[in-house]
């Protein structure tokens, strides 16, 4: 069976702007974001459906999404983190966390087709200096 984009991306295969790693999960910038600081959290495991997720991946992925979540809400000075799974584009689980200020923020019609490098390296250092701040285990 061949792997998908985000294990080639996990194992460092493709390049990817990673945020945060542990053992269950990492969480890296999507270069097709609907805004800035849009982050994906995907499980380490190649499952397809979020529904399939065991109850500790589940549970794990929650959690960090709800680090993450914060970190971005004051990195980006927004109103509200919206998480998103769509999960039809790739079939391996992610959850798309996205600094908006209203429902304007979440059309996916809105994603940059290719982020800039450079944005995406400001970004996730911004959101991994307010999960240092945080001390959360895991921010790289």
């Amino acid at each position: 069976m061949s792997q998908t984009l985000f294990t080639r991306i996990i194992n460092g295969e493709i390049p990817g702007t990673f945020v945060y790693r542990d053992d269950l999960c990492v969480a890296f910038m999507t270069i097709n974001p609907i805004t800035a600081g849009h982050v994906l959290v995907v499980p380490v495991a190649e499952v397809d459906e979020w529904t399939d997720l065991s109850s500790e991946i589940s549970s794990h992925l929650f959690n960090v999404a709800a680090q993450i979540g914060e970190a971005q809400k004051t990195a980006f000075n927004c109103a509200r983190i919206a998480l998103i799974v769509a999960g039809f584009e790739i079939p391996h689980c992610h959850l798309h966390l996205i600094p908006s200020n209203s429902m304007a923020d979440l059309s996916f019609e809105n994603a940059v087709t290719s982020a800039n490098r450079d944005d995406l390296e400001q970004s996730s250092g911004l959101i991994i200096a307010e999960l240092r701040r945080m001390n959360v285990t895991g921010a790289l």
